[in-house]
């Protein structure tokens, strides 16, 4: 397993909102294997000279973010403090990056916490067998509230923790490609790494069109016109722990295992990260939790669907 959720990255880009023909021509593509997923890069609308150096730039930001987040590389700075409970001055990218977990733990009413990760992990091990004691012995583990983030380092208060950023990560890494990208100069970015990001155009007066679904290979449900925003999607059934006790991988810090009132939820931020770590956390809350976060959220719209049928489309001010 990686970073990322699904099995395909994608990072297309071009100088300015050219004709078709004309970026045609001056197109320079790299594919093949960035955060153990298969990989596309694309970048158009500037001579190879000039996109390949953009692409490796890319390449290279994705494998130092890798190495800091991943929770499967023995050496990553996640896993580093997995093991041993504390993290000396860690790199500013988590620091960052647990800045905005903090904010969307309270936002989210505790919903979204990356200490789920020891829940997690005991649910995995047990293969659908969890004995209560074990269980209860993992729920005691969670809590955002016993993790201590300062410039100086990050530490556990119990041995035993540990977290998961599998839920926010990709989001921050399409952000940081994104970032990589425009400071370039590239004014038409689509940045898909776990989670997307759609800056200008695709083509001159064409939106970039992103498509909703509850697993990564289904046909689209529905279709967003999208530009300078982000969309990340959560589906809490897209990945079993365990296929004997169809547990899904999302799971809830409050109670433990999600009950799941949504088979997909999208948010739409200009914040990758933030639309990720949201995705997660409101897609265990129900109706009326979902829109008082959005409503605190500007900028901010929420897409959920049930199995049921049911369906919400709400959006904060000025969207």
């Amino acid at each position: 397993m990686t970073l990322t959720r699904r099995r395909f990255i994608a990072v297309s880009a071009a100088a300015s909102a050219m004709p078709g023909a004309a970026l045609a021509s001056q197109t320079t593509r790299w594919s093949g294997v960035a955060l153990g997923a298969s990989a596309s890069l694309t970048i158009a609308g500037l001579p190879r000279a000039d996109a390949e150096p953009l692409i490796a730039a890319a390449r290279a930001e994705i494998e130092r973010l890798e190495s800091i987040f991943s929770l499967y590389r023995a050496d990553s700075a996640l896993v580093q403090l997995n093991r041993t409970g504390r993290l000396d001055v860690p790199p500013l990218d988590m620091i960052r990056l647990l800045s905005t977990v903090d904010m969307i733990h309270e936002m989210t009413g505790g919903a979204f916490d990356p200490t789920v990760q020891p829940l997690w992990r005991a649910i995995a091990d047990a293969r659908g067998q969890m004995d209560p004691k074990d269980e209860r012995a993992a729920r005691a583990l969670i809590g955002w509230q016993h993790v201590s983030v300062t410039s100086d380092g990050v530490f556990y208060a119990w041995p035993g923790m540990a977290m998961t950023l599998n839920g926010i990560a990709q989001g921050y890494v399409t952000d940081r490609v994104a970032d990589l990208l425009r400071a370039a100069g590239l004014t038409n970015v689509l940045v898909s790494v776990g989670e997307i990001a759609a800056f200008g155009e695709r083509e001159a007066g064409r939106p970039w069109r992103v498509g909703l679904a509850e697993r990564g290979n289904d046909a689209a449900e529905e279709v967003l016109n999208v530009r300078d925003m982000a969309v990340a999607t959560t589906a809490p059934n897209g990945t079993l722990i365990d296929a004997g006790s169809a547990i899904g991988h999302i799971l809830d810090p409050r109670g433990g295992v999600v009950t799941r009132p949504w088979r997909r939820l999208t948010v739409v931020h200009a914040s990758a990260a933030i639309a990720d770590g949201l995705s997660t956390g409101l897609a265990l809350c129900d109706r009326a939790q979902i829109m008082e976060c959005v409503d605190r959220m500007p900028a901010c719209r929420a897409i959920a669907a049930a199995s049921n049928g049911d369906r919400l489309d709400y959006a904060s001010a000025h969207l």
